[in-house]
């Protein structure tokens, strides 16, 4: 799902104009930007929290190379989703069936993942196979979730 995507869904869902809808999606992403360079945390209820998160120093090795390299101490963005988000998400993929509870795993039938970078060919076999439009988005809306408490 794209910010497009999103500005479309809330458009429908509010009946503002996605004109209007662009401008609260983009104000909503450059506050929680702006929060997160003053090294505050951002807290969602009933959705997640943005924060800062400290990564150290590490030494690894360079696929490409196979020579040893250093990443340095840095400070990263980080999402933590709320309980009732991962419920929901839980709750959702089990029903439609793209949760295994025996792997604890997410399956996605159509993505498959490629270590390598795909030649012509396969880029062109994939492309015929695609006949299929993408699916719609579904979309109910929850007036209960944008309530403030």
């Amino acid at each position: 799902m794209t910010k497009a995507d999103i500005v479309d869904i809330i458009s429908k869902g509010t009946g503002l104009t996605k004109v209007e809808t662009a401008a609260v999606v983009d104000g909503l992403l450059l506050t929680i930007a702006h929060a997160l360079k003053n090294g505050d945390r951002v807290e969602i209820r009933k959705f997640g929290t943005f924060c800062l998160r400290e990564r150290k120093e590490k030494h690894v090795i360079n696929p490409k190379t196979g020579k040893m390299m250093d990443i340095p101490h840095r400070i990263v963005p980080d999402f933590k989703p709320s309980p009732q988000l991962k419920e929901e998400v839980l709750e959702a993929l089990t029903t439609s069936g793209k949760f295994q509870s025996d792997t604890q795993s997410v399956t996605q039938p159509d993505a498959q993942i490629q270590t390598e970078k795909p030649d012509k060919e396969q880029d062109q076999e994939q492309d015929q196979n695609k006949t299929e439009p993408p699916p719609s988005l579904d979309f109910e809306w929850d007036d209960d979730f944008f309530k403030l408490e």
